[in-house]
């Protein structure tokens, strides 16, 4: 059975002489453990470059060229690999000696000794818990480049989060007319930003389900009886990214709405739906329609909130929101192609 580059269950024999390769070769392939032969230095060399996942050797093999060569493997391992070495040994064979020779040649391998004859069973014994010990040894390494994967991940994500902190900053800092209205625009802002968040994070994964968008940032906005923005919609996977974006949004039209709007008076409500449209391709559609405030006049200069609404659903809709500053209530209407918000 030949052997897999870069298999840790895979056995290199290195065992030239007598019949020892050829037993060692039924045996383990009797119970289907993958296995490759090497003949002399050249071969071995080759072989070793397909890192198996253990070498079993003869002693008589044991030539200048071959330690050397066993020797620049074992040096080159990375720092998670141990790779085992099972040395057989003839009864009259000095052991002490090649013992100690092999463990000066050989710092970085587990050597294991058989004195021959050896029983199959004990020596198969002995191959199986080499090889379980190399497979232990790849799920370290897995889980150390996992670990190195996760740190570079979230060390990329604090510096997007820390980047969109100051950009909300800077654009709250640019409209805050005193340094209280600064405290509390920012303050919102950054809960509505740890909101979509945290929901990702609860998600498991980089998407999150519309309605929990919604329900988290407008959860505040709501009222004691929980029916002051009644949301409407089907279950809707979105981007990260996206999903960031409305909570913005959403939290700048409910901060208007309970200063100016509707959520101003105790009777005003907000309709919060949603929906996708199937065409010649899926378009999403979201509209936030107020009533029960007091009347609304389009005002002479638009404020900060409007004017970051309006940016913000553009670059994720690819179309500017319908903002109409009804007397019955403002409303604002988005409608795009879904596959931006994946």
């Amino acid at each position: 059975m030949p052997g897999v580059p870069g298999s840790l269950d895979c056995v290199l024999i290195l065992a030239p002489y007598r019949r020892d390769a050829e037993y060692m070769r039924a045996l383990l392939d009797e119970h289907e453990v993958k296995v490759m032969q090497a003949v002399g230095p050249d071969e071995l060399a080759a072989r070793l470059a397909e890192a198996p996942g253990m070498l079993v050797v003869t002693h008589e093999a044991l030539n200048r060229s071959v330690l050397s060569i066993i020797a620049e493997h074992l040096a080159d391992q990375p720092d998670w690999s141990e790779m085992p070495i099972i040395v057989l040994l003839d009864r009259t064979a000095p052991h002490a000696r090649i013992r100690a020779k092999l463990s000066t040649a050989w710092p970085r391998s587990r050597q294991i000794f058989y004195q021959r004859p050896v029983a199959a069973m004990e020596l198969l014994s002995g191959l199986q818990s080499a090889l379980l010990a190399r497979l232990r040894q790849r799920e370290v390494r897995d889980h150390i480049e996992r670990e190195i994967e996760l740190r570079r991940e979230l060390n990329h994500r604090v510096k997007n989060i820390l980047a969109s902190v100051t950009a909300i900053f800077g654009m709250t800092r640019r409209s805050a007319a005193s340094v209280e209205q600064l405290a509390e625009d920012f303050s919102g802002r950054l809960m509505a930003l740890s909101t979509v968040h945290s929901a990702v994070f609860e998600a498991g994964g980089e998407t999150i389900d519309l309605s929990d968008i919604i329900r988290r940032t407008c959860s505040p906005y709501r009222g004691d009886g929980g029916h002051r923005i009644m949301a409407e919609g089907p279950s809707i996977q979105v981007g990260r990214d996206a999903g960031t974006t409305l909570a913005l949004c959403l939290h700048e039209l409910a901060t208007n709405a309970l200063k100016y709007g509707s959520l101003s008076r105790p009777e005003g409500r907000v309709h919060l739906t949603w929906d996708l449209q199937s065409a010649i391709e899926t378009v999403l559609t979201i509209k936030w329609i107020e009533s029960g405030g007091p009347p609304v006049s389009e005002p002479s200069k638009a404020g900060y909130g409007t004017r970051y609404i309006r940016s913000a659903l553009q670059g994720l809709f690819g179309s500017p929101p319908e903002i109409v500053f009804h007397p019955e209530g403002l409303r604002c209407i988005a409608a795009g192609p879904f596959a931006r918000f994946r």
